[in-house]
């Protein structure tokens, strides 16, 4: 589960290192800008409309179904004759995409309840690791055979991970019989009735917003003539952040162990200090520190807010999933197209600065949160 995790979330972020590349293929500098926003918004669209699927149909069919239809859309990509038809794609890319986000809620259902976080974190590792490889894979394609062909490739890769889909998930029955449409109703009811989901939804898309920020830029700030840098150097930095990817089942076992709100702010003020890194030290080697430092943040955020929501209703975890997941992948498309604005009137600095107030705003949301659970305790 971990690894088809990971093979469906990358292809949100192959397009992120091939962005100067495609740019310089298809031109039209300002549409180019919108692929990753795209893509992140073509994933909140399908968090929101599909996800609810996964609480009332057969969880395996729908995973192995919508891997098909990802490769689709991949090869849909590929033959892209314009920018804005390659947005487009993106879209739909983005959309079934979120397949991995039908796998994570399985995983923890299919877990028992003090092993919850170790599970989560052990399929989110695999999530992280799709996440950060992708972008070394597609600097390296892109850079040396192009990117149309870095979607080919990525076209046999979903196909692969519904046929492992097909031989290693279990069945395992609808935990609802309620109707679609009674499902995505029901999706404001869990909203306005769940406190820690509003908190845990709003912060994430703070963090991911300022997660996002930096690797839809980073390509175009590494081939500005302070560094000079290619494609696949951009991608390089996926390895690079792929210390992260340990963050995922540590922060899941502290979550088991000492609480999930614990491990919940100190990826926040970690996410805070990696801007204040890139902000202030204007380096090569910020880059590289920073981009450690971010990753351990936001993952570990991720994973231990992930904890907290699917503890608040079991039989609604796939919706508690969508109403999260979309939060925080709308909050990734804001921080993407605020990124590329902040590039183009204030360069590096206003990046830093807007991902910097990103991070605070996250941070106060989680004060915030826990001064209310405070009061809660105490009976006022």
């Amino acid at each position: 589960m971990a690894v088809a995790s990971g093979i469906a979330v990358a292809n949100i972020y192959y397009n992120q290192p091939m962005l100067g590349i495609i740019e310089k293929d298809l031109g039209q500098t300002s549409v180019t800008g919108l692929i990753p926003t795209a893509t992140q918004l073509g994933y909140a669209l399908g968090l929101f409309f599909l996800l609810p699927l996964g609480d009332i149909v057969h969880r395996r069919k729908l995973i192995i179904g919508q891997f098909v239809i990802l490769a689709a859309a991949l090869a849909i990509a590929a033959i892209a004759p314009s920018a804005w038809f390659l947005v487009g794609a993106s879209l739909l890319v983005g959309a079934s995409a979120t397949v991995a986000q039908q796998i994570v809620p399985f995983a923890a259902t299919l877990a028992t309840p003090e092993r919850r976080g170790s599970t989560i974190g052990t399929v989110m590792a695999g999530v992280l690791s799709g996440i950060l490889f992708s972008r070394t894979l597609s600097g390296f394609v892109g850079e040396h055979a192009g990117w149309r062909e870095m979607f080919w490739i990525s076209v046999p890769l979903a196909l692969m991970a519904a046929v492992l889909m097909f031989f290693s998930l279990p069945d395992h029955r609808p935990t609802s019989r309620m109707y679609y449409r009674n499902a995505l109703i029901s999706l404001a009811h869990l909203w306005r009735g769940q406190r820690q989901l509003r908190s845990a939804s709003l912060m994430q898309a703070a963090l991911f917003g300022s997660f996002t920020a930096f690797w839809t830029i980073l390509a175009f700030y590494l081939q500005t003539p302070r560094f000079n840098l290619g494609a696949d150097v951009a991608g390089l930095f996926g390895i690079v952040g792929a210390v992260g990817v340990f963050a995922a089942p540590l922060a899941g076992r502290m979550a088991d162990r000492r609480g999930p709100h614990f491990v919940v702010s100190a990826g926040v003020v970690l996410t805070l200090l990696s801007w204040v890194i890139f902000g202030v030290w204007g380096s090569l080697a910020a880059l590289v520190i920073g981009v450690i430092v971010l990753d351990f943040g936001v993952q570990s955020t991720l994973v231990s807010n992930q904890h907290i929501v699917y503890a608040l209703d079991p039989e609604a975890r796939s919706r508690l999933n969508t109403i999260f997941m979309t939060a925080m992948f709308l909050g990734g498309a804001a921080g993407a197209a605020l990124a590329t604005f902040a590039w183009g009137h204030a360069g590096w600095a206003g990046v830093s600065l807007l991902g910097a107030l990103l991070a605070l705003l996250a941070l106060v949301i989680r004060l915030l949160d826990r001064r209310v659970a405070v009061a809660v305790a105490a009976g006022k």
